[in-house]
């Protein structure tokens, strides 16, 4: 006889199954960039830089960047070793020193198939949300013309055609778009065209798919794409060129950035090198995706062009005696103006802050299918590092770590993250309450790509030393390993350096109550806000609901149309061998509605295709979105029949409870259904 135990497992894993079913198989599509690890991607987040550790003993010696030649010599290794293990197609590096191009080059192929080498001059790159930072200095171009303000709110200038959503009574500024602190959230579906055709003017697509105003603006962090995009929308209304123009003439025209392009396509075309996606150990090229966020990713570029903006970033605005901003506003780009707590590191206009061996650096990421790539910018040593890949890869973080370990090695009596005189004893802490799950902030909660949410699930458990960070195994996802978490204070977290990560900080927010609200940066060494969720929210709850519901299904749908269909078999009537057959053919119509749905829709979207719902919700979705509609409908007749069933006692007890738990289950269905946005056509 199996136990309760036993019996619980195999509940929640036929919970789990159903529910795996229909969330793996729906939206993950730009969630990989933040923590998913096993799933595909395409845009719309921000990918984590994991560097790992010092692999160098501290010393009071700081080299410096100096020999080109050494520099060469460290660079074609990495490369050279990533190329042999076949872990990125082609690539590219360009590092600037004190105004000048120190080093730039070229490695593996641009076009596997032809055998086309990258060339750092000539081979263009779609450095997806590195094409924020030009955006960024766009709209810093038009406060130093004094044409905005950036503690200025942006409802004067959205005109008719686009309405931002929001509930709260503080305005949505300038600047909070630019530190990603505007409250917004994430859209997925339709945030890019399949043909150049179908791309959509950025001021349609921004009054269709432009996502709420969801928190307070000016107080937590949520990476957004759209708000960056609403950035360049701004830009092209209050500049009155378009942005794609506007972007050509004022900064990459000045620069000398002559190959450089949002353009989509890019004017040279044939010089853009092939995205590639790794599957069975072998690089497939993957399809040219039309962004309909271009400001925020479309950018095509070279490794030397990007090395003029980074020259430009750190000369104050100034490349080769042209100016694109004045000192003071590049400082502004590069000045901190938001922390989420005083130990961790903050966000300027467009740039992110991160210490790499003790030393200040700011930088952004970029990852769109296909390609990735990194700026990483040290301010007080006149030095910028531009790496780019045609592929999603690690050799970045790789060359990051092997150049700051060389050049700028950790020095000795610099404090620990987080180090304070006496860290608190985990004894006088009330870590129960940090205990729970917790979802980060960015996902796409207006819509049906809510259902991509738990894949960006953290679990946070008690230790006796402190706390854990567990990333649960979701349905077809890797487990990670845990992340220890030492106190450092009531609500400051060390996570000790382990052998992929270096030492990082986290910490919480908790309300007036002591109940905790939000973890800060509690995964990566980077910006990311995650929020506890309740108990109603928890994935385990929806999957059982869900298991119990289709096994409910699976006895009305035996009722009608299975048991009649048997019995025409056996020559009898067609019927329902049933009081009031009618009322039972309401149950048949709702449990196989459901069922159909369950299963119809993510196996037809998988055989469709999960990643081209990039392009917009197929017509064969939205048929299968309106089974559940329609079974909503059948269910309130079947709610009000359950009524009267008991009020009357037409039936057997038995008969009374098999109808009213069918009921239910209808019921706790739709319910599950709406939370995740999927009853209706929310895409």
């Amino acid at each position: 006889m199996c136990s309760l135990k036993t019996a619980k497992t195999v509940l929640k894993r036929a919970g789990c199954g159903l529910l795996g079913l229909l969330l793996a198989l729906m939206l993950t599509l730009p969630g990989l960039a933040r923590t998913t690890d096993s799933l595909p991607s395409a845009i719309e987040g921000e990918p984590a830089l994991t560097l790992g550790p010092s692999q160098v003993e501290p010393s009071s010696v700081t080299p410096g960047l100096d020999d080109p030649q050494d520099l060469e010599a460290l660079v074609d290794n990495v490369f050279a070793e990533e190329l042999e293990a076949g872990d990125v197609p082609g690539g590219a590096v360009a590092v600037v020193k004190d105004g000048e191009i120190f080093f730039a080059r070229g490695y593996g192929y641009a076009d596997i198939n032809q055998k086309v080498p990258v060339d750092a001059e000539k081979t263009l790159f779609r450095v997806a949300s590195l094409s924020k930072l030009f955006t960024a200095t766009a709209v810093m171009q038009l406060q130093a013309e004094g044409l905005i303000d950036l503690e200025g709110p942006i409802a004067p200038y959205l005109g008719d055609e686009v309405e931002l959503e929001n509930p709260f009574p503080t305005p949505v500024t300038f600047a909070q778009l630019l530190t990603h602190t505007d409250g917004s959230t994430k859209r997925r579906i339709g945030l890019a065209a399949d043909t150049e055709a179908k791309l959509q003017p950025l001021e349609d697509y921004l009054a269709d798919h432009l996502p709420p105003i969801v928190h307070p603006p000016g107080e937590l962090f949520s990476y957004s794409s759209h708000s960056i995009a609403l950035l360049g929308y701004l830009v092209q209304r209050i500049s009155g060129e378009p942005f794609i123009d506007y972007i050509q003439d004022h900064i990459l025209a000045p620069l000398d950035m002559n190959r450089s392009s949002f353009a989509q396509p890019p004017p040279r075309q044939e010089d853009l090198a092939t995205g590639y996606q790794k599957q069975g150990g072998s690089f497939q090229p993957v399809p040219y995706l039309y962004l309909n966020i271009g400001p925020a990713a479309a950018l095509s570029s070279t490794a030397t062009d990007l090395a003029h903006f980074m020259i430009a970033q750190l000369q104050g605005g100034q490349y080769e005696g042209v100016s694109i901003l004045p000192p003071d506003a590049i400082a502004a780009m590069h000045r901190i103006h938001f922390r989420p707590h005083p130990q961790l590191p903050g966000t300027g206009y467009g740039f992110r802050e991160r210490r790499i061996n003790g030393f200040q650096t700011i930088g952004h990421l970029g990852s769109l299918r296909g390609y990735s790539s990194s700026m990483t910018l040290m301010p007080e040593q006149n030095i910028g590092i531009f790496i780019v890949s045609n592929s999603f890869s690690g050799v970045h973080g790789k060359l990051l770590r092997q150049f700051f370990d060389r050049y700028f090695p950790p020095r000795p009596g610099l404090p620990e993250p987080g180090a304070t005189p006496s860290p608190v004893d985990p004894a006088e802490l009330n870590l129960d309450r940090f205990v729970g799950t917790y979802r980060d902030l960015e996902y796409s909660r207006h819509t049906i790509a809510k259902l991509s949410a738990p894949y960006q699930h953290i679990n946070i458990r008690r230790t006796d030393t402190g706390l854990e960070i567990q990333s649960p195994a979701l349905f077809f996802r890797r487990d990670r390993p845990a992340i220890p978490l030492e106190p450092l204070e009531p609500l400051l977290f060390l996570q000790p350096e382990q052998g992929t990560e270096e030492a990082t900080l986290t910490a919480f927010e908790a309300d007036e109550d002591g109940n905790i609200l939000y973890a800060y940066n509690p995964i990566f060494p980077k910006m990311a806000t995650y929020t506890k969720i309740a108990w109603y929210e928890n994935i385990w709850l929806h999957a059982g609901i869900l298991a119990v519901a289709s096994l409910l299904f699976l006895s009305g749908v035996w009722v009608w149309p299975l048991h009649p269909a048997l019995r025409r078999v056996q020559g009898k009537p067609f019927a329902i061998p049933l009081q009031t057959p009618q009322v039972w053919k309401v149950a048949g119509w709702v449990s196989t509605l459901n069922l159909v749905f369950l299963i119809g829709f993510p196996l037809a979207l998988w055989l469709y295709g999960v990643l081209r719902l990039v392009y917009g919700m197929p017509w064969f979705g939205i048929v299968f979105l309106a089974l559940p509609m329609a079974s909503t409908l059948l269910t309130l007749v079947m709610v009000g029949v359950a009524l009267w069933l008991w009020i009357s006692r037409a039936w057997s007890t038995v008969r009374r409870w098999h109808y009213t738990l069918l009921s239910l289950a209808a019921v706790l269905f739709s319910a599950v259904l709406l939370y995740w946005r999927v009853l209706g056509f929310q895409f």
